[in-house]
């Protein structure tokens, strides 16, 4: 986000004759904006990206996934105060003072909206994040995406929910992309848009934020006056995504758009193209614990079974 010019003048108030100062800039957009009204900017991009694709409706019920950080909780606020029905839905990780600050901060946050905030903890569904992460070769990173994507679709179905949100915005979106071509992981590439639809026991999953900057999110959470917390989970240090965030940022600075471009460019003229080659295999049901997944036993099964051969943690079936 590049600096103001100074004595610059907020767009929208100039064509209602008023002069209020801006305070903030969007290169990509040209837009310089007063506190009123780039929350306003913010909450009506929200609102459109739900309607260009078609993500849900007022009438559905929505369960935002908050993890105590700057994104869910700009999504769920935002949400809220454009008259959907949303709630929320927080993990607690177990990872020492990070879990516990973080989910304090959303329980925080729930209060002060009104709404809901439910709860699961790993330490009594499966073990702590640390816990797997001793026993698994893969990245932290990795063995959590995977966990958290399980409990979300399992808890989402079991409290009445027909749509899971999440908070990935435009920085996230494109790293991944960046990393998906630069590897052309085909499957993944295939599967990359704001939108995954129901299929055999998954619910939809929806990123709203799609189109908003990690910065964008940040000054929003700002001017609302939201507290989150500041800082990165400790096992997400030295991930590839970040390095490919910072690459990108410094692009982004010597060319604004650039990451919109990107995404957009892809949604519009490669992915519907990537939809037209082989088929995917379609997902089936867990062996073991009934829930939708693409081999007979999940990968959160898979890793019970690790858990309980290490002897190191008690696992819960």
């Amino acid at each position: 986000m590049s600096k103001l010019r100074k004595g610059a003048r907020c767009q929208i108030c100039k064509t209602k004759g008023e002069t209020k100062k801006a305070v903030v800039y969007l290169p990509h957009h040209r837009l310089s904006l007063c506190k009123e009204h780039y929350i306003q900017w913010f909450e009506k991009r929200v609102e459109k990206t739900i309607k260009e694709f078609k993500m849900f409706s007022k009438k559905d019920k929505v369960l935002v996934a908050v993890s105590g950080g700057k994104d869910s909780l700009a999504l769920w606020n935002a949400l809220v105060k454009l008259g959907y029905d949303a709630d929320g839905f927080y993990i607690d990780l177990g990872i020492d003072d990070y879990s516990q600050q973080s989910k304090e901060l959303a329980q925080q946050f729930a209060q002060r909206v009104g709404r809901p905030l439910h709860i699961v903890s790993l330490k009594e569904e499966l073990a702590p994040i640390p816990e797997v992460d001793r026993i698994t070769n893969k990245p932290a990173c990795s063995s959590c995406g995977a966990i958290k994507r399980y409990y979300m679709n399992r808890e989402a179905k079991k409290l009445g929910y027909s749509i899971i949100a999440t908070g990935h915005n435009l920085d996230d979106e494109v790293a991944v992309l960046f990393g998906n071509t630069l590897h052309w992981n085909i499957h993944y590439l295939k599967k990359q848009y704001p939108v995954l639809m129901e299929e055999k026991g998954f619910i939809r999953k929806v990123k709203p934020l799609c189109k908003i900057t990690e910065k964008e999110a940040a000054l929003y959470t700002v001017f609302n006056e939201i507290e989150y917390i500041e800082y990165e989970c400790p096992f997400s240090e030295g991930a590839s995504s970040i390095e490919y965030k910072e690459l990108l940022s410094k692009l982004e600075e010597q060319h604004p758009g650039t990451k919109l471009q990107f995404y957009t460019g892809f949604l519009k003229k490669m992915y519907p193209l990537l939809q037209e080659k082989t088929e995917e295999s379609q997902p089936t049901v867990c062996k073991l614990c009934g829930e939708p997944s693409f081999t007979d036993i999940c990968s959160v099964c898979k890793l019970k079974e690790k858990l309980s051969k290490s002897g190191n943690v008690s696992v819960n079936h």
